[in-house]
C-alpha cells in the first residue's frame, strides 16, 4: 500500500477536557504476544484508541514505544491518559501504540542484534533489532487495523529506548518515518568507560562484552552516512537540563544533554532528515519524559500519513550546490522574472563566486528568454525582483563584492539594486552602505513610477543618521534611472531589521520587520517584537506601530490594499488574536491609513507555523503564504508551504498545503526562503492565482532534486472568496452537533461534539446550562469535543447551542442539539 498523506483535521489546538475522558472517549490497553520471532516470544501491550471497535473499516497509524534499561513494557503504560486526552481533544489523530517488552541481555539489550556469545551476561547473542523491526511489526500489521506503510509508522523511546528509537528510525527507513528520541543513551564516538552500554553484550562480539568496531558499526553517525534521502525521516529529540554529569572532565561531552545537542546538530544537516530539539527542566526521569512525550507525539502524529495526497506540481531549478530562491515577478506580457541564488554551475552557467544571483526571464509558457548574472567573485544574493520600466526588471539584495565597479576591496556586505532592460542587459547598478559595516536589502517593491523601494538593515550608519545600536532598519527609494533618491535609517538599541515593503495606491509606502529591543516610540515587550511603519513617498515617517506580545513576534510580509490600508503578515508565539495554538502561530493584522488596527487573524497548529508573504486579490482580499511543521491543511512532510485566503474583514478561508516530504519554504534554521506574487491571466483587477518560489530540500513529483537545496516555482489557484458556499447565514450549515448525557463516577456529565463538515475553518462557542467552552479555528473535517460536569446525580433533558463563525469573524449562525434526562444515583 502506497501512502503519502496525513490525516487532515487534527482538531482544535489547545482544547482540554473538563473531566477525565468518558468511557466512549477512552482507549484500551490489551496484552499481546508474538509467539515466535528471531528473539523468541515477544510480549507487548497495545493501546487501541477511542472508537477503535466502532469503526471497523478504519485503519490507523502506529507508534512503537521502547522502554529504558532495566524497565519493562509497563513503564510506557502511564501515557495512556495522555493519549486519551490528546486524541479526544483533537490534538492528535487516533493511533495504535505498541509497547514491547525487552527482557534480553538482562534488560540491557540496547535493541541491537547482539553478536556476543560469552557467558558473562545472560540472554545475549539475541537478534533483538531484527525481532522488533521485522517480526513484531509484521505481527502488529496482521493483528490490528494498521496502515502497513513507513509513512504511517513511528518509533519512540527513552534512555536506552531513546537510543533504540534512534537506531530503528535511521537504520530502518523502509519501516519507520519518524522517531521520538528522549534522553538517548547514544554516545559519540564511543561510550564513556563507566557506561552500562559496555556491560550487557549489546555491542559485544564473541567473548568480548563490548567491541568498539561493532559499536561504531551500529552508531548513528554510521546510519546517517548510509541514509537514503529518498526515504526522509524526522527526529523529535528531548532531554532534561539536569542530566547526570560525568565526574571525569574528559567525559563531559558524554553527558546526555550534550550528546542530545550533538545528535540534533549532526542529524539536521543530513539530507533526508528533519529534526526538532527541546531541552526541558529536569533530569533523567519521567518528570521530563511525560511532558516530552506529549509534545513529541503531537509533532510526530501530525506527520504520519494514512491516505494519499495530490501530487505537488512545480518546476524545479537548481545546481548541485545549496541554492536559494531570490524572488519572482509577474510581468505584463504574462511572463515572469525569476531570481535564483546559485551555489554551483547550472545549465551552462559557471559561477563567479561562492553564491551568484541569476535573473532568468521566462515567457508565459515557462521557457527561458534570457538570463543575467548579478555576480562578483564574492557572495551575492537577491531578496526580490519586481517589474521595471519599459518591460525591464529590478532586483535587490546584497553583495560582498564590487558590483558597480566602485567598491573594490570591500570586506562587508552592501545593499544593491540593479535595473535590467527588457532584453536582459544591465541598465544601472546601485551599491550602497556603510563601508565599515554590513548592510543588506531584504525586500523590494515597485514604486509605480518605474523605480523601487527597498528595505533591509545596516550595522553602521547611512548618510547623516547615527546608529541607534546594533543593527537598524533601512528604507530607501531608487528612481527608474537608478538614482538613489533617499535612504532612511530607523531603530532602537537592539537588532532591528526591515523584512517587508509595500506601496499603497496613494503613493505612501509601508515597511515592517522585527526589533530586538523595541522600535522608537514603542514599548519593548518580548524577545523580538514585530513592527509596521508608514512613510510618505518623500521618505517622511507618518507613524509606527508594534505587533508585540511578551513572547517573540515578527512581521515578514506586507500587502497594501486599494483603500490605503495594509495587512501585515508574520508569526507570534504569544496571543495577538485568538488563543495561541502553540509554538509559533501565523498572524495577520490590518492597519488603516492612520495606523489603527482594523482586525487581527491568528491561526496555526500545535507546531511551528509562520506567515511569510501575501498577495492582493479582488475586493481587497489577501492570500497569506507561509510555512508549517504541522497540518494546517493536509501535511506533506517536513516543513510545508501553506496558503490561506483572508477576506476583506480578515475571515479565513480553506488552507492549501503543498510541498515535498522534506523541508520546503524555509532553511534548516527555519528562516523563510519563500516569495509570492499575484497574477491574473485576464489582466483584470486582483490576482486569480499566485506564483510561489522558494527553497526545497526535496522535489516536486516527477522531478529530481539537483543538490542540497533547490528552488521551486509553483502556481496556486485562488478562489476569489474565502471558501465555503453562500453567505455568512449558511455557515451554521457546515457544523454538525451531537450531545449526550452520561454517568461518570455517580455524577452526570453532558458531552458535546461539534464537527466541521465544510471547507473552511470555523470558530465555535459551545453553551450548555452547565457552562460554555470556546473552540477557535476548527479545521474542515475536524471536531471540537467538550464535556461539562454536574455535581448532581440527575439532570433533566436540556439543549446545547453552538454559535458558528468563519475563523476570525463575527458569529453568524447557531446550531442546536438536545440531550436526554439522566439519572445516575
Amino acid at each position: 500500500m502506497s501512502t503519502t498523506a496525513l490525516v487532515a483535521g487534527l482538531g482544535v489546538a489547545g482544547a482540554a477536557l473538563a473531566q477525565p475522558a468518558l468511557a466512549a472517549e477512552q482507549g484500551s490497553l490489551e496484552a499481546g504476544q508474538v509467539s515466535d520471532s528471531a528473539a523468541g516470544p515477544i510480549d507487548y501491550t497495545v493501546y487501541l484508541p477511542p472508537g477503535y471497535d466502532d469503526e471497523p473499516d478504519r485503519a490507523y497509524p502506529t507508534v512503537y514505544l521502547l522502554h529504558g534499561r532495566g524497565d519493562t513494557q509497563a513503564a510506557w503504560q502511564q501515557v495512556k491518559g495522555d493519549l486519551d486526552e490528546l486524541i479526544v481533544a483533537g490534538d492528535i489523530q487516533p493511533l495504535v501504540v505498541v509497547m514491547p517488552d525487552a527482557p534480553w541481555n538482562d534488560r540491557g539489550s540496547w535493541y541491537t542484534d547482539s553478536l556476543y556469545t560469552g557467558d558473562d551476561a545472560p540472554g545475549t547473542g539475541v537478534p533483538v533489532e531484527t525481532a522488533l523491526t521485522q517480526d513484531l511489526v509484521a505481527h502488529v500489521d496482521a493483528t490490528y487495523r494498521t496502515v502497513p506503510d513507513r509513512a504511517a509508522r513511528a518509533v519512540g523511546g527513552y534512555s536506552m529506548g531513546g537510543a533504540g528509537a534512534l537506531r530503528f528510525t535511521l537504520a530502518h527507513q523502509d519501516t519507520f518515518s519518524a522517531g521520538i528520541v528522549l534522553s538517548p543513551a547514544a554516545y559519540v564516538p564511543q561510550p564513556p568507560a563507566d557506561s552500562s552500554v559496555r556491560d550487557h553484550g549489546a555491542y559485544g562480539v564473541g567473548d568480548a562484552l563490548f567491541d568498539a568496531d561493532r559499536y561504531t558499526e551500529l552508531s548513528y553517525p554510521t546510519a546517517l552516512a548510509d541514509l537514503d534521502p529518498a526515504l526522509p525521516v524526522h527526529l523529535f529529540i528531548v532531554v532534561g537540563d539536569d542530566e547526570w554529569a560525568n565526574p571525569d572532565p574528559a567525559d563531559a561531552t558524554h553527558d546526555i544533554d550534550f550528546e542530545s545537542a550533538r545528535l540534533y546538530n549532526t542529524a539536521r544537516r543530513v539530507p533526508g532528515v528533519t529534526a526538532e530539539l527541546r531541552v526541558l527542566d529536569g533530569g533523567h526521569d519521567w518528570e521530563v519524559w511525560q511532558p516530552a512525550f506529549r509534545e513529541a507525539i503531537v509533532d510526530v502524529a501530525g506527520r504520519l500519513r494514512t491516505e494519499p495526497v495530490e501530487p505537488w506540481e512545480a518546476d524545479l531549478v537548481g545546481s548541485a550546490g545549496d541554492d536559494r530562491a531570490g524572488g519572482i515577478a509577474a510581468l505584463p506580457d504574462g511572463g515572469t522574472a525569476l531570481a535564483v541564488n546559485l551555489a554551483a554551475a547550472w545549465e551552462g552557467y559557471e559561477p563567479a563566486g561562492a553564491t551568484d544571483t541569476l535573473v532568468v526571464r521566462r515567457d508565459a509558457d515557462g521557457d527561458e528568454i534570457w538570463r543575467h548574472a548579478v555576480a562578483t567573485t564574492a557572495d551575492d544574493r537577491a531578496y526580490g525582483v519586481v517589474p521595471g520600466p519599459d518591460g525591464g526588471t529590478i532586483a535587490a539584495g546584497y553583495t560582498r563584492g564590487d558590483l558597480d565597479g566602485q567598491h573594490g576591496g570591500t570586506t562587508h556586505d552592501d545593499g544593491y539594486v540593479v535595473g535590467l532592460t527588457a532584453d536582459g542587459d544591465r541598465a544601472w547598478t546601485v551599491q550602497t552602505g556603510d563601508p565599515a559595516a554590513a548592510d543588506r536589502f531584504y525586500a523590494v517593491a515597485s514604486d509605480g513610477e518605474g523605480g523601487a523601494y527597498v528595505a533591509g538593515y545596516t550595522s553602521g550608519a547611512i548618510g547623516d543618521t547615527p546608529s541607534a545600536g546594533d543593527k537598524d532598519a533601512v528604507l530607501g527609494r531608487v528612481a527608474a534611472d537608478g538614482t538613489l533618491r533617499w535612504l532612511r535609517q530607523l531603530g532602537g538599541a537592539g537588532e532591528d531589521k526591515a523584512l517587508a515593503v509595500a506601496v499603497a495606491p496613494d503613493g505612501a509606502v509601508y515597511v515592517g520587520g522585527v526589533s530586538g529591543a523595541g522600535m522608537p516610540g514603542t514599548e519593548h515587550r518580548g524577545a523580538n517584537d514585530g513592527w509596521v511603519a508608514r512613510y510618505t513617498s518623500g521618505g517622511e515617517r507618518e507613524w509606527l506601530r508594534a505587533l508585540a506580545t511578551s513572547e517573540s513576534d515578527q512581521v515578514s510580509g506586507l500587502v497594501a490594499r486599494s483603500d490605503g490600508s495594509a495587512v501585515a503578515i508574520g508569526h507570534t508565539r504569544g496571543t495577538l488574536g485568538v488563543e495561541a495554538a502553540g509554538d509559533n502561530d501565523v498572524v495577520a493584522r490590518a492597519f488603516d491609513r492612520a495606523g489603527d488596527v482594523l482586525w487581527t487573524t491568528q491561526t496555526g497548529t500545535a507546531t511551528d507555523d509562520r506567515g511569510v508573504a501575501g498577495v492582493l486579490g479582488v475586493d481587497d482580499q489577501v492570500l497569506l503564504v507561509g510555512t508549517t511543521y504541522g497540518a494546517m491543511g493536509i501535511a506533506r512532510g517536513g516543513v510545508d508551504v501553506v496558503t490561506l485566503p483572508l477576506g476583506k474583514d480578515g475571515s479565513a478561508g480553506a488552507v492549501t498545503q503543498l510541498g515535498s516530504r522534506e523541508r520546503d519554504g524555509a532553511d534548516e534554521w527555519d528562516d523563510a526562503n519563500l516569495f509570492a506574487v499575484g497574477a491574473s491571466p485576464s489582466g483584470g483587477d486582483g490576482a486569480s492565482f499566485a506564483l510561489l518560489s522558494g527553497l526545497t530540500y526535496g522535489s516536486p513529483d516527477l522531478a529530481s532534486g539537483a543538490g542540497a537545496g533547490d528552488v521551486f516555482v509553483s502556481r496556486v489557484p485562488w478562489e476569489a472568496a474565502p471558501g465555503g458556499p453562500g453567505g455568512d447565514g449558511e455557515i451554521a450549515d457546515l457544523v454538525t452537533v451531537t450531545a449526550q448525557s452520561r454517568c461518570l463516577a455517580g455524577r452526570v456529565v453532558v458531552a458535546v461534539r461539534a464537527e466541521s463538515t465544510g471547507t473552511i475553518p470555523v470558530d465555535l462557542m459551545i453553551r450548555t446550562d452547565l457552562g460554555e467552552h470556546s473552540a477557535p479555528g476548527v479545521q474542515p473535517g475536524a471536531n471540537a469535543y467538550q464535556s461539562f460536569s454536574s455535581r448532581a446525580v440527575s439532570i433533566p433533558a436540556g439543549d446545547v447551542s453552538v454559535s458558528v463563525a468563519r475563523a476570525g469573524g463575527a458569529p453568524s449562525g447557531t446550531v442546536m442539539a438536545s440531550y436526554p434526562e439522566r439519572e445516575c444515583g
